[in-house]
C-alpha cells in the first residue's frame, strides 16, 4: 500500500512543469463532461470516445468489485478454505453455484451451450420465486397496512390517511377495466385520475429536480477547474474540442459530396 501511495502522491514533470495526479484526473474529467455535453451538438467522435470509455471502465469495475467482493470470498473462499483464507469451512453445497457458472460460460462453446439454458433456468426460477415474495410483502401487504386509518391519531394524521385511502381506492378503481367507467363508477375512476396525475408529476418533478441538481454540480466543477490552479483545464478543453468540431463540421460536407 505504500508503494501505491508514493506512486498516487509522486509528480510529473514535463519540461519545468509540474503535473501531480490530481491536475491530471481534473483535465480528463473536464475532457469526459464536455464529451458528454458536445452530444447537444450532434453525434461526434468526442462523444463516442466518451460512450465507449464509461461503457467499458463501468464493466470492468463491476466484474472487478463482484469478483472480490462476492465470487472470491463466498464461493471459491467456501470451497477452498485452505487455499482462499477468509474464514470460512469447506461448504461442499456451494459446488452447485460454482457448476452453475461454469455452464454460464460454456455458452461462449457452441457445442456446449445449451448447458447455459440449465443455469439460464434456475436463474430465472429463483428470481421469479424470490420476486413473488417481495412483491407480495412489500407491494401488496405493506400498501394495504398503509392504507387502514388509525382513529387515535391526530386529526391531520386521520386526514392524511383518509386521503391515502380515497386516492388507493379511486386509483384501483380507475385500473378496473371489467365495467364501463359510467356513473358512481366513473366518478370515482375521474378522481383515481387527478390522483395518478399528481403523483406522476411529483416523480417527473422530482427526477428533474435530481438531474438539475446534478447539472449544477457539475457545472460547478467545471467552474472550479478553470482556475490557474488546474492550468485553465476548461476553457482550454472546451476551446480545442469546439475546434476540433468546427473542423469536423466544415469536413463533412467535402466528404459527403465525394
Amino acid at each position: 500500500m505504500e508503494i501505491f501511495h508514493i506512486i498516487l502522491t509522486e509528480e510529473i514533470r514535463i519540461n519545468g512543469l509540474s503535473l501531480s495526479y490530481d491536475i491530471i484526473g481534473s483535465w480528463f474529467i473536464v475532457l469526459m463532461t464536455l464529451s458528454i455535453f458536445s452530444y447537444l451538438y450532434g453525434d461526434n467522435i468526442f462523444y463516442k470516445a466518451a460512450e465507449h470509455i464509461f461503457v467499458g471502465v463501468s464493466a470492468g469495475y463491476i466484474f472487478a468489485v463482484t469478483f472480490w467482493d462476492q465470487i472470491y470470498p463466498n464461493l471459491l473462499g467456501r470451497l477452498f478454505p485452505k487455499l482462499i483464507n477468509v474464514g470460512y469451512e469447506l461448504e461442499l453445497s456451494y459446488i452447485i453455484p460454482f457448476v452453475l457458472g461454469i455452464f454460464m460460460l460454456l455458452r461462449l462453446v457452441p457445442s456446449l451451450s445449451w448447458l447455459a439454458r440449465i443455469a439460464i433456468a434456475y436463474i430465472v426460477g429463483m428470481a421469479a420465486g424470490l420476486k413473488f415474495y417481495v412483491f407480495i410483502n412489500s407491494n401488496i401487504l405493506t400498501q394495504i397496512k398503509s392504507s387502514a386509518i388509525d382513529f387515535s391519531g391526530s386529526y391531520i394524521d386521520i386526514l392524511n390517511q383518509v386521503i391515502i385511502l380515497v386516492g388507493v381506492i379511486s386509483g384501483l378503481v380507475y385500473f378496473f377495466f371489467s365495467k364501463e367507467h359510467k356513473g358512481a363508477i366513473g366518478k370515482i375512476s375521474k378522481i383515481g385520475i387527478y390522483f395518478l396525475m399528481i403523483k406522476f408529476g411529483a416523480s417527473f418533478g422530482f427526477a428533474v429536480m435530481g438531474r438539475i441538481s446534478l447539472l449544477i454540480g457539475r457545472f460547478e466543477e467545471l467552474i472550479q477547474y478553470s482556475s490557474s490552479n488546474y492550468y485553465f483545464a476548461t476553457p482550454i478543453v472546451a476551446f480545442i474540442m469546439i475546434a476540433v468540431l468546427g473542423f469536423w463540421s466544415f469536413k463533412k460536407p467535402s466528404n459527403d459530396s465525394n
